[in-house]
């Protein structure tokens, strides 16, 4: 019997001395600032341009993956497009010179303005490149909300 009352006492001196820094942690998430990947779905704004420039790979200091180059009334843009959306099946249709409009996130990422594109709209075709929660669409979810799923017996 006291054994269970020394055990007792033992996890209720533990459970009083890790009480405060649950309650800062806690405290402290919900304070916690948004880092330069978060993505805010109410930030979001459309923007339209001209693309000067397209590449598949990043430019030393860009972040990884596809970038639009963009001149824009009210200045340039680089565009991240995630992964190489420019390449492969159900890549982007785009060049030097064409006018298109996205939707995104503007963050400030290595010290660079960089526009998180959630869509794009070229031509009439609009190109999901992100969810709502700013993480990188796959092809295969792409293809289900264009309505090209798999037929029976395919894989994707």
């Amino acid at each position: 019997m006291k054994r269970l009352f020394a055990g007792l006492f033992v996890l209720a001196l533990l459970s009083i001395s890790l009480l405060p820094q649950v309650q800062a942690q806690t405290a402290t998430a919900g304070t916690r600032t948004a880092g330069p990947f978060s993505y805010d779905v109410s930030q979001e704004v459309t923007l339209n341009g001209t693309v000067s420039s397209v590449l598949t790979r990043p430019s030393p200091g860009m972040i990884m993956g596809s970038h639009l180059l963009l001149t824009t009334p009210s200045g340039p843009v680089d565009a991240s497009l995630a992964h190489s959306r420019l390449q492969g099946k159900g890549a982007l249709s785009v060049a030097a010179g064409q006018q298109i409009e996205m939707t995104g996130v503007m963050k400030t990422i290595r010290d660079k303005q960089v526009f998180l594109v959630r869509s794009v709209k070229i031509g009439g075709e609009v190109y999901t490149i992100r969810n709502e929660h700013g993480f990188p669409v796959s092809r295969q979810a792409r293809e289900r909300l264009s309505g090209k799923t798999a037929q029976k017996g395919e894989t994707l």
